[in-house]
């Protein structure tokens, strides 16, 4: 099913909201930070907002059209919506929660009967307990279990698990697959956080001062960025300007300084010379120096370790390469290297883990 947005538009103060998109993924998140415009933008979906200017449409429903005054109240939408908190009533318990949502999902298929999301969530024997006494996960799943048993049509998720730990967050994550994948019910799931994006959705939209800056598959939007704000957004750790030297049969080489890099060429327009070169930490490989390492990465560059800092179970490693270049490391495998401050390694990166990005 298509959700379709087009020239929506609302302003509150000084932030403006302008977007046009189209959503048809089976879960398809929009990802920025805080004050991005994500959460305005759920709720007017959810109808919880009235745009000033702009249609909304979601499969062959009309939910909003400014121009001929329809806006179709949040109750009559058929949408489900988690806000962050859960929203639960806290003066029933699991089962009344649930009561109040099935009104608006009377007759609908058996996919979203109570007994069988009780049992796709895991909450059957929450039924009878008030919300009060659940945990921060158990109220989120029958947070997710009350959106579902009304039979939405599309499922909103409003950063659901941002007030979670990380033990409850890795819990929660299999609900979420099982949601997307056993329902076949359309998502659109807000988050700021990497992790959540590639483990729940197929593609995301990456959203900055009210605007949607790119749209597609999301290893393609993580690894491809298509502007410096994106990679900034989505936390791509080098990012640096370069000059292509020449193009050959799709590979790219580009001048860092000094330094000399492979890359694809794909989508770069022709005679482009001025780009910016980006680089996940995760596709840089370390090797002792020196070493007669057999690889195919045709990016073999000398550095010197500028700061070790370390990330909990992994290690970030600031080099010098003759431009600044960061890889991240298991704690294990930095040991293993014996990897210090001024000391002399070996980086490797593979041509299609170098991405150009034109810039005028």
């Amino acid at each position: 099913m298509t959700l379709e947005l087009h020239d929506v538009r609302l302003r509150a103060g000084e932030f403006a909201l302008e977007v046009e998109a189209e959503f048809g993924g089976r879960a398809t998140g929009l990802f920025g930070a805080s004050g991005s415009g994500k959460s305005t933008l759920i709720e007017i979906i959810a109808g919880l907002r009235r745009p000033a200017t702009g249609r909304i449409v979601l499969g062959d429903m009309v939910l909003t059209d400014a121009a001929a005054g329809v806006h179709l109240p949040p109750e009559r939408r058929q949408i489900g919506y988690v806000p962050q908190d859960g929203a639960l009533f806290p003066h029933l318990n699991v089962a009344g929660n649930l009561r109040f949502a099935e009104r608006r999902g009377s007759g609908a298929q058996a996919v979203f009967a109570r007994d069988h999301v009780c049992e796709l969530l895991g909450i059957g024997g929450l039924l009878a307990r008030r919300v009060t006494s659940l945990s921060g996960g158990e109220q989120q799943r029958v947070a997710l279990a009350r959106a579902l048993v009304s039979a939405p049509r599309l499922l909103l998720l409003d950063e659901p698990l941002a007030a979670l730990d990380a033990a409850r967050k890795t819990a929660i994550l299999p609900y979420l697959q099982r949601i997307r994948d056993e329902l076949g019910l359309p998502m659109l799931y807000v988050s700021h956080v990497p992790e959540e994006m590639m483990a729940v959705c197929d593609d995301m939209a990456v959203m900055h001062a009210g605007r949607i800056l790119q749209h597609g598959a999301v290893e393609a939007v993580f690894r491809q960025p298509a502007s410096l704000e994106v990679a900034r957004i989505v936390g791509v750790e080098t990012v640096q300007p370069a000059r292509v030297l020449e193009v050959r049969d799709g590979l790219a080489t580009v001048a860092l300084g000094e330094a000399r890099l492979a890359a694809l060429a794909d989508g770069l327009p022709p005679g482009m010379t001025n780009v910016l070169v980006s680089v996940r930490a995760e596709d840089v490989i370390l090797l002792q120096a020196g070493g007669a390492w057999q690889t195919s990465a045709r990016n073999r560059l000398a550095g010197t370790v500028r700061t070790l800092t370390s990330e909990g179970a992994t290690v970030r490693i600031e080099l010098d390469c003759g431009f600044p270049l960061v890889a991240v490391l298991t704690r294990q495998s930095a040991d293993e290297l014996g990897l210090a401050v001024g000391g002399q390694i070996c980086a490797l990166v593979k041509a299609p883990n170098v991405h150009l990005i034109p810039r005028s």
